[in-house]
């Protein structure tokens, strides 16, 4: 059973750093792709960035790319996002999502099946 927490949402000012964090637990993290997807209020759910499951190649969406990284432990079964200069337009529910190998690496918003329950970012000053 495909588990995802989503953590390290919260309140920030323009130009702060925050680091999410997804726990994952019930498959075979090290064989699944991530990522990370984005909805603001009153807004499309919009792909972020994704990650391979070896971690060895990262996507970031044009509007987040230079400021955003990506990165996935499978030693600890966690992916992370960290975002520097945050703007209010960064300000989203933040979700992780995974599809395994054979499903193949997607950079689309609906790419992977199996989400978390997503974590608030607020930028504002």
């Amino acid at each position: 059973d495909v588990q995802l927490q989503a953590s390290g949402g919260g309140l920030v000012q323009p130009g702060d750093s925050l680091t999410l964090s997804c726990a994952a637990s019930g498959f075979a993290f090290a064989s699944w792709h991530m990522s990370w997807v984005r909805q603001a209020p009153g807004k499309e759910i919009e792909w972020v960035s994704s990650i391979t499951s070896d971690g060895g190649s990262t996507d970031y969406s044009d509007s987040v790319r230079g400021r955003f990284i990506i990165s996935k432990d499978n030693n600890e079964n966690t992916v992370s996002l960290q975002m520097d200069e945050l703007t209010p337009e960064d300000s989203a529910v933040y979700f992780c999502a995974a599809g395994p190998i054979a499903l193949g690496y997607s950079t689309s918003p609906f790419g992977y099946d199996d989400w978390g329950q997503g974590t608030l970012v607020t930028v504002s000053s």
